[in-house]
């Protein structure tokens, strides 16, 4: 007897290891954010690239960054800047023009960001006179056209959003517009995460409504009262954003800071948190 209720307890604990460890195995594995898709906007460190742009670019280079979003080329030429980023062992996967020079002259912008060597061309606002169902059509219009252009010469076209795209103006979310109006082959969207949440609307519902269409994250944060602050220290639930990688389409996801009080020290504090999160 006593050997029965020995072999049905060691029955029993096997039984329940089983389904501990088939538990454990069925469970999904946790994921991070690839480390060589980690870049910097490098709006972020604005007043430093004006001054040392070699020196800022080493910097964010040693913090660990391994791409980032370019803001202008801070006086310097196509090739010159590329060359730069070269001496720093970054990649630019994409730049930003604006609405007024891609109306001027398409080509020169897309020749622009061949030179940089960038996957994305980024037009980041639209001027505050389109603000209307009419003019943001005709963003689409113009979109579209330039998307095709870019990718005649292997880019890729993307707009990114501010809080104000999202207004509601004749019933119609602006934004929706753009998203709705144009070709995913030819035109998708740098969602800048904060601004998105700034206008009133959650990302997962567009990732949901939109899948694939956001191949760019700004990764950027919000304090408690709303202003600017370093990615992880700030009210958004990351992980909840990054989970949905695969319906949202994300590539690259490029840290923005608009108003740092110590650039490098918020790249590095952003780059630590993005390094270490788990979804």
């Amino acid at each position: 007897m006593e050997s029965r209720r020995t072999f049905l307890k060691l029955a029993a604990g096997t039984t329940v290891a089983m389904g501990l460890t088939s538990g454990i195995a069925a469970a999904e594995p946790l994921h991070s954010v690839p480390l060589d898709h980690i870049g910097i906007q490098l709006y972020t460190v604005r007043s430093l690239m004006t001054t040392d742009a070699q020196g800022t670019l080493d910097a964010l280079s040693a913090i660990g960054y391994a791409t980032v979003g370019v803001s202008g080329l801070y006086g310097h030429s196509p090739q010159a800047f590329r060359a730069m980023l070269d001496k720093a062992n970054l990649r630019a996967v994409l730049t930003h023009t604006s609405w007024d020079a891609m109306r001027a002259n398409a080509a020169r912008e897309i020749e622009t960001a061949r030179v940089l060597g960038v996957r994305y061309l980024v037009v980041p606002s639209l001027p505050g006179s389109l603000q209307t169902v009419a003019g943001y059509s005709l963003a689409a219009s113009e979109f579209g056209r330039w998307g095709v252009l870019a990718r005649g010469a292997g880019l890729k076209f993307l707009f990114h959003n501010h809080g104000v795209d999202f207004k509601t103006v004749d019933g119609r979310v602006l934004y929706d517009i753009l998203v709705e109006e144009t070709d995913p082959r030819f035109v998708n969207f740098e969602l800048d995460i904060y601004w998105i949440y700034n206008g009133g609307y959650d990302p997962l519902d567009y990732f949901a409504r939109y899948p694939g269409r956001f191949p760019v994250y700004h990764v950027k944060d919000m304090a408690p009262d709303g202003s600017f602050e370093d990615v992880g220290h700030g009210t958004l639930d990351w992980p909840a954003i990054f989970r949905r990688y695969a319906q949202s389409g994300i590539r690259e996801y490029v840290v923005e800071h608009d108003q740092p009080k110590v650039p490098l020290a918020s790249a590095a504090r952003s780059h630590e948190y993005l390094r270490n999160v788990r979804f």
